[in-house]
């Protein structure tokens, strides 16, 4: 490449940008929306992990969105900050450069449909129609900012021809990144290959712009397409942490990153990720979300390090390259984490949460996470990292919750209806609550709707274990829906009834979010 991109100077040819939208496709998975604390905490996050480009919301889609982009815009330092716009909609277009504007770096990312099923069915636009809109749209995008993205919805499935015609009439217009998604998952490896290809031979004004890639999982084909765009001439890439997004996701930025990482031999180029904080921002995310990448998962799953197998046990004792492509500690892992226990002081409590990438942790949440790891070391034998990063997480996310739980004392058995004895605090007052139910959780949620009434139907209750043993701490995940808006909520504790209660609120206080917010338009890209 010979240019120089408003936002990045002079490219390294090798450089491969990293643009993510874990923050915008990855919050329109169904439960995974976040609200304005927790897209702040998780755009830090990534910005610390070294993304280039943060897509922080469709500023249009609600009042909520439009918030968030700005604060996003406001506070991150280091990232291109990009909001979302319809190509056809000025003022979408708008709405996004008013979103962005405080950003230190911005851009504007728009986006049309161009396949044949698209635009006769949803869009219901004629081929010329559409292509008057890119050029009107990426027009009007570059009075906001010179640095303008414009895609291709269902780019995989549009006719060569015209997929060159309006390639030609965004670049001409102002576009200085040009996006081609796999929408729906459809194309194979050779098919994302030969699209670029033919893009950067036939289109003129090619060697102008940076072409980007974007593609979705339904096949399980994400990283591969990603992988094969690269080597046709993308260098940029868009992706997930932990591959979260619409219907089956998107590519995972840790898979995305770690084979380029790994394969230089075969993929000779390079992004500016700080991959030991992989793993860390993987396990934000999940607090967040309240969903757990599956155990098998690659980079971030808690057995893509195990070995079970004998012989691959004594091969990994006596090289660890016989069975392990890179090292854990390349991604975030530790060898040991049995370093905490009920003697350990505040000082050190703090270096270990430092070590652990939270940074700096205010005064007030730093005393309520110690009181809480005090208690739970007086429980548990051993503290084990992940223990620290469920109860620090339990505390950072809840800043700000109306709602928050102070006690729980259960009586329950075989002989007697369970009961639950509940004090919470609502809105600055302590207030407490005694309930039965068909067993102790049940009793502890009616206890709950005793203290606050509502509506919320409980759609989701999950336990899982933080770590081994039967004194690991329990994670919970609860997930309520009322009027269509769907919430999760998500808890940690050694007693499971607890993190039940601590669950259900955690989903209750994003639910008092959402109350007073539009659920966002569903998008696509």
């Amino acid at each position: 490449m010979t240019f120089s991109h408003p936002s990045f100077g002079a490219l390294d040819p090798d450089r491969i940008i990293i643009f993510d939208t874990t923050l915008r496709d990855g919050e329109q998975s169904p439960g995974f929306s976040m609200n304005l604390t927790e897209k702040l905490r998780m755009a830090e996050a990534l910005a610390e992990l070294g993304v280039d480009v943060l897509e922080a919301g469709f500023p249009i889609a609600s009042p909520g969105d439009f918030e968030s982009v700005e604060s996003i815009a406001r506070t991150i330092k280091g990232p291109v900050i990009c909001g979302l716009a319809r190509t056809g909609g000025r003022d979408d277009i708008a709405r996004a450069g008013e979103a962005i504007r405080p950003a230190e770096r911005r851009r504007i990312h728009n986006f049309i449909s161009t396949s044949p099923l698209h635009m006769k069915y949803k869009l219901r636009m004629e081929p010329e129609t559409v292509l008057q809109a890119v050029i009107d749209g990426n027009t009007l995008a570059r009075d906001y900012t010179d640095d303008v993205e414009w895609s291709a919805e269902d780019g995989s499935r549009t006719d060569p021809d015209f997929l060159c015609r309006c390639v030609e009439a965004a670049i001409k217009a102002g576009a200085t990144t040009i996006n081609i998604p796999d929408t729906v998952g459809y194309a194979l490896p050779e098919d994302i290959a030969r699209i670029f290809t033919m893009l950067r031979e036939r289109v003129p004004g090619a060697e102008k712009v940076i072409f980007s890639a974007h593609n979705h999982n339904d096949l399980g084909l994400a990283v591969a397409n990603t992988i094969a765009a690269i080597r046709a001439g993308v260098r940029q890439v868009e992706c997930t942490i932990n591959g979260i997004g619409e219907r089956a996701g998107n590519a995972a930025l840790e898979e995305i990153v770690m084979a380029i990482r790994t394969r230089h031999d075969a993929l000779a180029w390079h992004s500016g990720i700080e991959t030991p904080k992989i793993l860390r921002t993987s396990k934000l995310l999940s607090t967040i979300t309240g969903f757990d990448v599956q155990p098998n998962k690659a980079i971030v799953g808690r057995n893509a390090f195990a070995h079970e197998s004998g012989i691959h046990q004594d091969g990994v004792l006596k090289n660890a390259a016989t069975y392990e492509i890179m090292t854990p500690e390349s991604v975030g892992w530790t060898k040991s984490s049995l370093v905490m226990g009920k003697h350990s002081g505040r000082a050190a409590f703090r270096d270990k949460l430092r070590a652990l990438g939270y940074g700096e942790i205010g005064d007030n949440q730093l005393n309520d996470a110690f009181r809480r790891f005090k208690d739970l070391a007086d429980r548990k034998k051993v503290v084990y990292d992940d223990d620290l990063v469920a109860l620090v997480d339990d505390e950072v996310m809840r800043g700000h919750d109306r709602i928050r739980f102070l006690s729980l004392d259960v009586h329950t058995g075989s002989k007697a209806k369970p009961r639950a004895e509940l004090e919470l605090e609502i809105d600055g007052a302590a207030q407490s609550a005694v309930a039965t139910g068909d067993g102790p959780v049940d009793a502890t949620f009616n206890a709950i709707r005793d203290l606050f009434a509502h509506d919320a139907v409980l759609r989701l209750y999950s336990v899982g274990a933080v770590t081994e043993g039967t004194d690991a701490q329990a994670r919970v995940t609860v997930r309520l829906e009322e009027n269509g808006k769907m919430v999760d909520g998500q808890g940690a504790d050694t007693d499971t009834i607890v993190a039940s209660a601590r669950a259900y609120v955690h989903a209750l206080n994003k639910l008092l979010v959402k109350r007073a917010r539009t659920e966002p338009k569903a998008l696509s890209a």
